[in-house]
């Protein structure tokens, strides 16, 4: 990592106490263990950081030292300092303690009858024992009922017109990799959804990104007027060969683009070539949103991704990609060298559940409209200075903390046994330092002791927090 890189990572890191070089190994601290420093990154040289920072080397060397006691960085002959974990191989991330809250991963729990459901499949698996098992592009019931659930949703689609596959994050990167080479632009919003731009990233994008509006800004409370226009203006300057966006219930702002910004987007992007993924996996967890909006491929060309993830489980790893006949062979060639295919098990479980989908979304309707509306109430009496949108569906809230000092209370929260991921994790350039991402979706009482480790946390932010190293926020 170049020192210019690990600088703009950085943000605004200088804490208040004046001691330099704690605040540094504090922030670099916090890149490592949001992932936003992969584990064996080469940090740059002292000097080499010192100089871009404006420090003296001493304060540089001070902050690696720190780390390396913490066992955050490593001396590897030849290679400078690299990150790593602690108590665990740099490869393995440390699991979180049993005693932290985790509200980096905005997931609903398992749906109650997921057991039953999963004993009956296993009715259904002697009719696939024929077969040796590997099964690159779906069964053919479960690709039927996605291509229902499409058509019934106001997209026509057939079979042929699916490929599943092992959850959305395996969906994104195959596209990712089927149409983007070395070198080439790829469109994204910011802030987004980390592993998805991490993705585009690995497959040699460069990354061009478009401000997008939090939920309750502009008309009507979704902002997609001024980012329908930014979104057409950036296809049309940067000529991206993808565009990855969330038209419904943006993670994290929640945000959700209206059907006039989808035919102007997907117009602009037919025009030029461009092709847009749209990721669906909250699309249809609409709390009170109503508005009637189908799928984004019903507005214009767009390949778009789902999975059950966020409805079901995210222990069932099932996904899936709509796309023309030509995209999904192209798919095929290029998942072979991956992956040998989708779990059969996994699919016909799935397949019941797609007859069951209305029931499913009923339930979680009711679970996120009691969780947004116990985290409102309760950040509204603990924070009344910060800015806490309400959204109408989706999984999260982009909350304004009114400063930027998102990585220090995320940092601080770790020493009340809360992890949470910081703003700038959502964006590609530090930024978003004056946001948090917190998930509507878990149960009351996890929320209750979330929000008072918040607080003690926001208390704590005059001091320098020093937070318990063996955890790691993997943001779901």
């Amino acid at each position: 990592m170049s020192a210019r890189a690990l600088q703009t990572l950085l943000g605004e890191w200088r804490g208040d106490d004046g001691s330099a070089y704690r605040a540094l190994a504090d922030r670099i601290r916090l890149l490592v263990l949001d992932g936003r420093i992969p584990v064996d990154t080469r940090l740059p040289a002292e000097r080499e950081l010192a100089e871009r920072l404006g420090l003296s080397r001493t304060t540089v060397t001070a902050a690696y030292r720190e780390l390396r006691d913490q066992d955050l960085l490593r001396s590897v002959r030849g290679s400078g300092s690299v990150a790593r974990l602690p108590g665990a191989p740099a490869f393995l991330p440390a699991p979180p303690a049993a005693d932290y809250i985790d509200f980096s991963k905005a997931a609903l729990p398992a749906l109650p009858w997921l057991p039953d459901v999963a004993r009956a499949a296993v009715d259904d698996l002697p009719a696939h024992l024929g077969d040796p098992g590997f099964d690159p592009i779906g069964i053919p019931e479960l690709r039927a009922a996605i291509a229902d659930r499409y058509t019934a949703r106001g997209l026509p689609t057939g079979p042929e017109q699916i490929m599943v596959t092992i959850g959305a994050q395996h969906a994104i990167a195959l596209l990712s990799r089927a149409l983007v080479g070395r070198g080439d632009r790829a469109l994204i919003e910011a802030p987004t959804y980390p592993h998805a731009y991490e993705a585009l990233r690995n497959a040699g994008a460069r990354l061009v990104t478009v401000a997008t509006a939090p939920h309750d800004a502009g008309p009507e409370g979704f902002g997609a007027t001024d980012e329908a226009a930014d979104l057409v203006r950036a296809i049309g300057h940067a000529n991206p060969v993808a565009a990855y966006l969330m038209p419904d219930f943006h993670n994290p702002t929640g945000r959700s683009l209206d059907a006039s910004a989808r035919e102007r987007v997907l117009d602009a992007a037919a025009r030029q070539g461009t092709v847009v993924i749209a990721d669906e996996t909250t699309a249809e967890l609409d709390i009170d949103r109503g508005l009637d909006l189908k799928p984004l491929a019903a507005y214009g060309p767009a390949v778009m991704v789902g999975s059950v993830g966020k409805t079901v489980w995210g222990g069932v790893r099932v996904g899936w990609i709509r796309a023309d006949r030509p995209l999904i062979r192209k798919l095929l060639a290029v998942r072979s060298p991956g992956d040998l295919g989708t779990p059969i098990l996994e699919q016909l479980v799935v397949a019941r559940l797609f007859s069951r989908m209305d029931d499913i979304l009923d339930l979680r309707r009711e679970q996120l409209r009691a969780g947004r509306d116990h985290l409102e109430r309760l950040l509204a009496d603990a924070f009344p200075e910060w800015h806490v949108p309400h959204v109408d569906g989706g999984i999260v809230t982009w909350v304004g903390l009114g400063a930027p000092v998102s990585s220090q209370l995320a940092l601080a929260a770790r020493t009340h046994g809360l992890i949470v991921a910081a703003g700038p994790r959502f964006g590609i350039d530090g930024a978003f330092e004056r946001f948090l991402r917190l998930p509507i979706c878990y149960p009351a009482e996890a929320t209750d002791a979330a929000v008072q480790a918040l607080r003690r946390a926001w208390g704590s932010l005059a001091r320098t927090p020093v937070p318990d190293q063996n955890v790691l926020a993997a943001v779901v």
